[in-house]
C-alpha cells in the first residue's frame, strides 16, 4: 500500500464557482491529483499507461477548503485501486486500469 497526504489550500482555484457559499472541490480535481500520486511513484506508474484510464470511480463525500486528505493506493491485477479519505471518512473510491 502506498499513502500520500494531500493538504487542499482552502484558496485552491478549483473552488472559485464551484459553489459559491458552498465551495466542493470538483471531482476532476481530485482524479488528477489520485493520477498524480500514481505517477510519482514508479512501481504504481508501470501498471498504467501513458494515456491513463479510469475503470471506475464513486465519489461519497464533498471535499472541502481546507480538508487534509490521504491517498491510498494499491496495486492489483487489475489495475491501481485508489481510495481518499479525509481522516475515517472516504471521500472518493476507484481504480484505474492496468494498461492493456
Amino acid at each position: 500500500m502506498h499513502r500520500v497526504e494531500l493538504p487542499i489550500a482552502p484558496d485552491h482555484p478549483a473552488f472559485a464557482g464551484h459553489f459559491p457559499g458552498q465551495p466542493l472541490l470538483p471531482g476532476v480535481a481530485l482524479l488528477a491529483a489520485v493520477l498524480e500520486a500514481i505517477l510519482d511513484a514508479p512501481a504504481l506508474a508501470a501498471l498504467v499507461s501513458d494515456a491513463p484510464r479510469i475503470g471506475a470511480a464513486k465519489f461519497l463525500a464533498p471535499v472541502r477548503p481546507g480538508a487534509r486528505l490521504t491517498i491510498e493506493l494499491e496495486a492489483g491485477p487489475r489495475g491501481v485501486r485508489f481510495e481518499v479519505r479525509e481522516g475515517e471518512r472516504v471521500a472518493a473510491s476507484g481504480q484505474f486500469e492496468a494498461k492493456a
